[in-house]
């Protein structure tokens, strides 16, 4: 897999049963790109560590006066010198290429997965986590990933280095093999504590990202109710326990490099006063005492990688948890479907609530349970995050269609729909029969004054429709924003639409417009509003009560006004005391009335 291929066509099913097995998994899935890297990193590590074997032959053979084999020395160390700087080329090509598509393949992952929980995915799982996991956790995963073969050409060529040393001078030798093994696993011990506070400040800084996004979010809310200091502190405190849980950890890791450069040095040491007490007693040559002196410096830098394995797993074995967990969760339903793609028609019935939406008809739904109405909204869209029967659309149930098919047939706007950064032109991009122009579905949606302050933030975007939206729109109000939603979901035209709260936060002039609007664009086709809204209650051409989980009433909105104390009281937002006021008035009014009636009589 080469970088320009990106994205994968199918990043595959990963093993997200914990993070080291998903570690693996993802090294696996890169075989061909790991063994490349390996292949490069033997070549130059082994050239690195071939250079000392080449200064002694070339130190020996100046003490012996030799032209023909400093001649040949000169030779092996120009083919050393090309096969360092071929290795390292493609070494390096070959780590980028592994790290970036590593990072690429977990992000389609990721994306995929939310693609499939939809909103379900931030009611499991903190919208800071999910960040966390998608932008930081994403690159420590790569960098392990592609750390592994570089390792593993580093310790080859520490054996290879370690035999050959043996092999050339058994007296030397026989220090570095002792050594070697002492200085690459000395740092064993101290790893499990330096893992631990890696954890804890992986754990911290995941919290305070939560809050930073939790109060980012709710900024213009923090402001309205001069709440911001309050969490600005929050915040501050929480980033303070992650500077002193980054320094806890640094020292752990300083030790360890301290360590990694401490005892290569004492073997260095050793290995030097070893060979000139031989050099001294004629066992050994100056050349051999170079060669054995040169490849121990040398080794300094294969051993560098074990302390950057040790790292690299410590980081990203908390973020490979976190991702494993982010996509080991399911849907309660499933999604592939038993029916083949097609996208039905006709009336819209929930079997569970007895909710019917006639076909080419614009239906409010009311429901005093906001929550209930959001998860009636999700369930009336097929494969709901909550299991139970299916909607009918057209007699057909949409949980037996593939996901793709339901959610072309019906579309659901929810109460807080997200609008993602770019041009105005970007956000209406979407799938969409093309009956319906955006420039009609911004007027249906009263966006005028939203054009003009795009336009006004954008100076040098002549037309509105190239001014830019920053992420979540949060650079306009929310009734500026749940309107561009409207109008995205009136382009898209699909054969059902189903609003949930659409103008809870635009003024009553604004919305009657809305709801004439709404009427207009959408005729003859299904649409299902859920609203405790008299302005587009009194515009629907039916009105359906849903009070506990059961679709109680059915009518015009005048007809249920007069007929529903249930539905008065959820529209009129009358309190259980003014009902009871209410009805003991009417009773006492009817009493007198019939009283005065006798009395004539």
């Amino acid at each position: 897999m080469q970088i320009q291929d990106l994205p994968y066509s199918d990043p595959g099913v990963p093993d997200a049963r914990s993070g080291p097995r998903f570690l693996w998994w993802l090294w696996r899935n890169q075989l061909g790109g790991q063994l490349k890297s390996l292949a490069w990193g033997l070549l130059h590590f082994v050239s690195v560590s071939a250079l000392p074997f080449c200064v002694g032959l070339a130190v020996q053979a100046v003490v012996d006066r030799s032209g023909t084999r400093l001649a040949l020395t000169g030779g092996l160390m120009l083919l050393c010198g090309t096969g360092i700087a071929l290795g390292d080329t493609f070494l390096h090509r070959a780590a980028v290429t592994n790290w970036i598509t590593a990072a690429a393949r977990v992000q389609q992952l990721l994306a995929r997965k939310a693609a499939e929980l939809g909103s379900a995915l931030t009611r499991r799982v903190a919208a800071g986590e999910v960040v966390a996991v998608s932008t930081g956790d994403v690159e420590k995963i790569g960098w392990f990933v592609e750390a592994v073969s570089r390792f593993t050409a580093a310790a080859l060529t520490v054996v290879v280095v370690g035999v050959g040393l043996l092999v050339y001078q058994p007296a030397l030798g026989i220090v570095v093999a002792v050594g070697l093994p002492v200085v690459a696993l000395a740092v064993l011990p101290l790893l499990p504590r330096a893992t631990r506070r890696a954890d804890v400040q992986r754990e911290k800084a995941g919290r305070a990202t939560e809050l930073a996004s939790d109060t980012v979010a709710g900024l213009r809310v923090l402001r309205g109710i001069g709440g911001e200091e309050l969490f600005l502190d929050r915040y501050r405190r929480a980033s303070q326990e992650v500077r002193h849980a980054a320094v806890r950890s640094a020292r752990m890791w300083s030790l360890i490099s301290a360590v990694q450069v401490l005892l290569p040095g004492l073997l260095l040491i050793a290995v030097v006063w070893h060979g000139i007490q031989l050099a001294r007693q004629g066992r050994i040559t100056v050349g051999e005492l170079v060669t054995v002196y040169s490849a121990v410096m040398v080794l300094n830098y294969p051993l560098r990688h074990f302390e950057e394995i040790a790292m690299a797993y410590s980081f990203s074995r908390p973020s490979a948890k976190r991702a494993a967990r982010v996509l080991s969760l399911q849907r309660s339903t499933a999604t592939t479907g038993t029916r083949e793609a097609e996208v039905p028609g006709g009336d819209l019935y929930d079997p569970v609530t007895g909710l019917l939406a006639p076909a080419g008809r614009l239906t409010a739904v009311v429901c005093g349970d906001p929550d209930a109405a959001g998860r009636l909204a999700e369930r009336l869209g097929g494969h709901p995050t909550e299991p139970g029967r299916s909607v009918l659309l057209g007699g057909v149930a949409l949980d037996e269609l593939p996901l793709d098919s339901a959610r072309t047939a019906v579309l659901v706007q929810d109460k807080d729909p997200v609008l993602l950064s770019g041009t105005l032109r970007d956000l209406l991009d979407v799938p969409s029969s093309g009956s319906v122009r955006a420039t009609d579905a911004l007027a249906a949606a009263q966006c005028d004054d939203v054009l003009e302050a795009l336009v006004q933030g954008a100076p040098a975007a002549a037309d509105p429709m190239d001014a830019h939206i920053t992420e979540r729109g949060r650079s306009l109000s929310g009734g500026q924003r749940q309107r561009l939603a409207l109008a995205r979901s009136l382009v898209t035209d699909p054969g059902v639409l189903v609003l949930d709260e659409p103008t809870s936060a635009v003024d009553s002039h604004t919305e009657a417009r809305i709801a004439d609007g709404l009427r207009q664009v959408r005729s003859g086709r299904t649409t299902v509003v859920f609203t405790s809204s008299p302005l587009l209650l009194d515009r629907a051409d039916r009105v359906v009560l849903v009070h506990d989980g059961e679709a109680v009433a059915v009518g015009a909105h005048r007809e249920l006004l007069d007929s529903e104390p249930r539905y008065r009281a959820v529209v009129t937002r009358e309190t259980d005391d003014e009902l009871a006021a209410a009805d003991e008035s009417a009773l006492v009014g009817a009493r007198q009335e019939l009283e005065a009636m006798e009395e004539s009589a």
